[in-house]
């Protein structure tokens, strides 16, 4: 209705400005913040479709073949909703789902969103949830907006998180099912391990001397930290050469 009403404004020749206010002091609901949030975000022309969806994902989506406007979407998130009604839809043609290699991160670094940052439990679990569903650098953009809005600036442990997001889709892509760290050693676990990319990475320069190949009954590659070094920044330079296209 606010976006409705907003696109009233300005149909003419001549430039204008829609004021969206509320009284001083008010103590605007979750929901409402999130809609004000939308509102302000997706201004440009266009974003009627964006504004859709992001409303749909607050409200919830319903049912899919009835005439309620709320359901279980909220629970498990949109990405999550969509990610179920396409199995289903799959399973329900007779085909089968595709499957995705999901990624475990378990690095010795701070990433958490402590109680200080968000006091408010739900609200704090809700963030971490969505945290999940960030594939894209776009996301993680959308998710920092979002963060600094509603609560101000964050620190390095939060940004870990956001980080850490961004691994593990990245990871997935590459086949990678785990990634851990223990005692300066990353270790990296592969569905299906492709040895020409791994041997590759080993005589790579900046990996040169620090990859090490267990070939056992469950493959895994272990890269060496340098004193000092950034495990998550290491992470990331790792999958990037395992997602380089082959010459």
């Amino acid at each position: 209705q606010l976006h409705q009403i907003r696109g009233r404004v300005g149909r003419s020749n001549r430039r204008a400005y829609a004021y969206l206010t509320y009284h001083r002091g008010k103590v605007l609901s979750e929901v409402a913040t999130k809609r004000l949030s939308a509102i302000r975000e997706f201004a440009e022309f266009g974003a009627g479709f964006h504004i859709a969806m992001r409303d749909l994902e607050i409200r919830g989506a319903g049912n899919v073949l009835g005439a309620e406007q709320s359901g279980h979407m909220i629970s498990v998130g949109y990405d999550m909703y969509l990610r179920l009604l396409d199995e289903a839809v799959v399973e329900a043609r007779g085909e089968e789902p595709v499957k995705k290699t999901d990624c475990t991160v378990d690095l010795e670094i701070n990433a958490r969103i402590s109680e200080k940052y968000i006091p408010n439990a739900p609200e704090r679990l809700d963030i971490y949830r969505r945290f999940a569903y960030i594939r894209t650098p776009e996301d993680a953009e959308d998710m920092t907006d979002e963060l600094l809005d509603r609560y101000g600036e964050y620190g390095a442990e939060v940004g870990n998180l956001i980080r850490i997001a961004l691994l593990r889709n990245r990871a997935s892509e590459a086949g990678i099912t785990e990634i851990s760290e223990k005692k300066g050693m990353l270790t990296f676990r592969m569905a299906n391990p492709d040895f020409m990319k791994i041997s590759v990475l080993c005589v790579t320069p900046s990996f040169k001397g620090r990859v090490f190949l267990n070939a056992g009954s469950a493959p895994y590659v272990s890269v060496r930290a340098k004193s000092g070094e950034d495990p998550l920044t290491l992470a990331d330079q790792v999958v990037a050469e395992l997602l380089k296209e082959e010459k």
